[in-house]
């Protein structure tokens, strides 16, 4: 292997991802032939065949599969001193490598582009995943950042909360129980009920607001699409719990409303997410502390869905300092002895 080089790793990796010559060439302006000669010296350097042919489709052989998570490694660590590289010089380029949750399409590519206005040489490479995909591009080392709702706890990844993340019930703005006030889980128990299908974190976050009753809810259709979800309730279908981040289009232009209900918006959190063992990229790091001082502020400002958030404890903090005293243990309030030793 002492005489592989770069490029043909990072066209054998896709080659890999595609499982197609034809795809990995026209993704990287190659002839099919010179794609092929790059995969076979490759092969000739491991002594092993990586690619087995069926019919017309190719698979992976095990060796095949070694070397492409090894690939993936080299290529990512190349990349990380190139940026290293350009941040002894400044942050002014590198590539972003950001992988996001479904919920967060609605809102991400706007923090995005706050963020590239501070450094506009920023290239940026933005995927959004359903919970399962996105735990793939974290074990493969394919992103420099997750962003989600539940930190994953089958990976050792560094986990940091920077914007709290509500939910809400929502309906047709002329449903019967829209304008009703303190609307008690009985009475939402009675409706159809459209949910997001079971292991996603829409779903997850739902269990946790609604416990054990939520077997009580009339689920009428599990849907694996947030969008095809709001459409159901605007059509009549069914109310559903969703995050209010993923509404305000419908809010605004009023062909839904957000249900006044007991305990209701439900919370939990935006983390940004990597790999504990992963050094960052000076330009994910720089877009790392973005998120924790200016996300939750950024985020707040472009939903039209407005409600107190959680208490803010220690005004003219970031939410992510914020979130990092309330988890911080506390000193219990002192008894009266200790209170009259004190007194001394």
């Amino acid at each position: 292997m002492k005489h592989a080089t770069l490029r043909q790793l990072k066209v054998f990796e896709a080659v890999a991802r595609h499982l197609s010559f034809s795809r990995a060439a026209e993704e990287l302006h190659l002839t099919q032939p010179a794609v092929s000669t790059q995969v076979k010296q490759l092969e000739t350097h491991a002594g092993l065949p990586l690619f087995e042919q069926l019919g017309k489709k190719i698979f992976l052989t095990p060796a095949g599969s070694e070397m492409l998570h090894y690939s993936r490694a080299i290529i990512a660590l190349f990349r990380e001193t190139e940026e290293a590289m350009d941040h002894l010089k400044g942050i002014t380029g590198g590539k972003l490598n950001v992988a996001v949750i479904s919920a967060g399409d609605y809102f991400f590519p706007r923090l995005l582009a706050a963020f590239t206005v501070r450094y506009p040489g920023v290239t940026l490479g933005l995927t959004v995943h359903n919970r399962e995909e996105l735990l793939h591009q974290l074990t493969e080392n394919l992103t420099d950042l997750a962003v989600m709702v539940r930190p994953p706890h089958e990976i050792d990844t560094i986990n940091e909360a920077f914007a709290p993340h509500p939910y809400v019930i929502v309906a047709p703005p002329d449903h019967p129980l829209a304008g009703e006030r303190q609307i008690p889980f009985s009475r939402l128990a009675q409706e159809p009920f459209i949910s997001r299908e079971r292991g996603s974190d829409t779903w997850n976050s739902l269990q946790d607001a609604f416990g054990h009753r939520t077997q009580q809810l009339k689920i009428t259709m599990e849907i694996a699409s947030t969008e095809t979800i709001k459409q159901a309730v605007v059509a009549g279908m069914g109310i559903s719990f969703l995050s209010a981040h993923t509404v305000g289009m419908e809010l605004q232009t009023g062909q839904l409303t957000v249900l006044d209900v007991q305990g209701f918006p439900a919370w939990q959190n935006w983390y940004v997410v990597h790999r504990r063992s992963k050094r960052l990229p000076p330009v994910a790091q720089a877009f790392r502390e973005f998120l924790l001082a200016e996300g939750a502020e950024l985020i707040d400002g472009m939903m039209a869905y407005k409600r107190p958030v959680p208490p803010p404890e220690g005004r003219g903090k970031s939410y992510a300092a914020r979130s990092a005293d309330r988890a911080a243990p506390r000193r219990a309030d002192p008894g009266p002895a200790e209170s009259a030793e004190s007194a001394k």
